[in-house]
């Protein structure tokens, strides 16, 4: 009876070591088939947040394995941070020279880059306004844009002043905003009589109207860059996301917020 007993202890250790080591087996199989979990920063534009927020619930869909954190701003704080070593994988940028800059800083290579979309400039004022054009604008007290040396569209909104020949006449009356988004809300609360933002912005909100669109040869054309970084730990799956910005849903989405095609 003890040799049975023995032999049949034997066995189950036996079997049940067999048993731990496929379950480990297979658990080990699952997890290389699900993939390891990949976070991808992106340094976007603020005026791209809606845009991007929606492409990036149907990529996370599509690559579940495969995270998203954004982080919106300004283009030129966004490319100062990049170039002091900020973490990013990709830069999406509302203006050519901010990322030029990281380009012949050799910390973008041109090869993964590409001027995907466009935009417009246009005057927007709180509903009811009796400013009806940037000829206006000489009638406002308050009037706001982003900051020019790190805004873009701020830069763009002084060249047009300028080339319309009204910056002289209103630059006191200026309140500079850190970003387009800034902006906008200012003019949704009344802080000011009106603000000069980008059409996708102002296409988002039902507190102001838009009244004037700035003519194409008043400013630098308004196009948005896109590339990998070099030094990014995740090429695979940064240049993944970065193709799925061009794909034709991303830029159909890009269309409905207001963005123009640049093809």
């Amino acid at each position: 009876m003890k040799k049975k007993s023995l032999l049949f202890f034997s066995s189950m250790v036996l079997f049940l070591l067999l048993a731990g080591c496929q379950s480990k087996n297979t658990g080990e199989e699952q997890q290389d088939a699900a993939g390891e979990s990949v976070e991808l920063t992106i340094s976007a534009a603020a005026s791209l947040q809606d845009a991007l927020t929606e492409i990036e619930a149907r990529f996370e869909k599509e690559h579940p394995n495969v995270l998203i954190n954004f982080n919106f701003g300004a283009s030129g704080s966004l490319q100062q941070q990049i170039s002091q070593g900020a973490p990013a994988d990709l830069f999406f940028s509302a203006a050519e020279d901010k990322f030029d800059k990281l380009v012949n800083d050799g910390m973008i290579d041109e090869k993964n880059g590409i001027d995907l979309v466009g935009n417009e400039l246009v005057l927007v004022v709180p509903k009811g306004s009796n400013i009806k054009s940037f000829h206006d604008l000489t009638e406002a007290d308050k009037l706001s844009i982003g900051t020019p040396e790190s805004v873009p569209a701020g830069k763009y909104a002084k060249e047009s002043l300028e080339k319309m020949d009204i910056w002289n006449n209103i630059e006191e009356k200026v309140v500079y905003a850190k970003d387009v988004r800034q902006v906008l809300t200012y003019v949704e609360t009344n802080n000011v009589d009106a603000g000069i933002v980008y059409k996708t912005d102002a296409l988002i909100s039902e507190k102001v109207n838009i009244v004037d669109t700035a003519e194409e040869n008043t400013h630098d054309p308004i196009i948005y860059p896109l590339g990998v970084i070099k030094n990014t730990s995740y090429t695979e799956e940064a240049k993944l996301f970065y193709d799925y910005l061009q794909n034709e849903k991303s830029m159909d989405i890009f269309k409905e917020y207001g963005f123009k095609g640049l093809k």
